[in-house]
């Protein structure tokens, strides 16, 4: 597994979080699933957070979205991602682009995912520690992979700070 982060700029102002029922800003932990979307359009991000993936907002033809779950590992807490690449609807070129377009959005996404969950690292600064793995679905080999993308404070600390508040 290789460590990827790169400069992707995030505006705060760009990004719309929702909570899901059973879920506020800090609890729980395990269980707690994200939900992220965007607006090709206006380049806006949606952030859901729950008990359960928001799969209303997935648009299946795309399949842009980017999904992710705390998950228990022993004593410590590890978050993983899941990008979906290809299931045989796209051809291996295809695939390659969306791997490579997926890796250079990924610093965005999982800032995104950070920022709009911020308040919860109040409550819970023990996970800001965490490593933070993403899982790419690909029926092509060379695409289906486990990547190591640092850790949540790594994000967090990438945004200025006038925009952490």
């Amino acid at each position: 597994m290789k460590e990827v982060l790169q400069i992707i700029e995030f505006k705060a102002s760009k990004l719309h979080t929702e909570y899901l029922s059973h879920t506020n800003e800090w609890s729980p932990i395990i269980g707690r699933k994200y939900t992220l979307t965007h607006s090709d359009t206006t380049g806006d991000l949606f952030l859901t957070i729950g008990n359960h993936y928001n799969l209303a907002a997935i648009n299946l033809k795309i399949r842009d979205e980017v999904v992710a779950e705390w998950i228990r590992n022993g004593k410590q807490f590890i978050f993983i991602g899941k990008v979906y690449i290809s299931g045989g609807e796209f051809d291996e070129y295809s695939s390659k682009q969306r791997f490579l377009i997926f890796q250079n959005e990924l610093k965005l996404a999982l800032t995104a995912i950070f920022y709009g969950d911020r308040i919860f690292f109040r409550y819970h600064p023990e996970l800001l520690s965490s490593s933070v793995y993403i899982l790419f679905k690909s029926i092509y080999p060379q695409f289906n992979q486990i990547l190591y993308y640092g850790t949540p404070q790594q994000y967090l600390n990438s945004i200025p700070f006038q925009d952490i508040h």
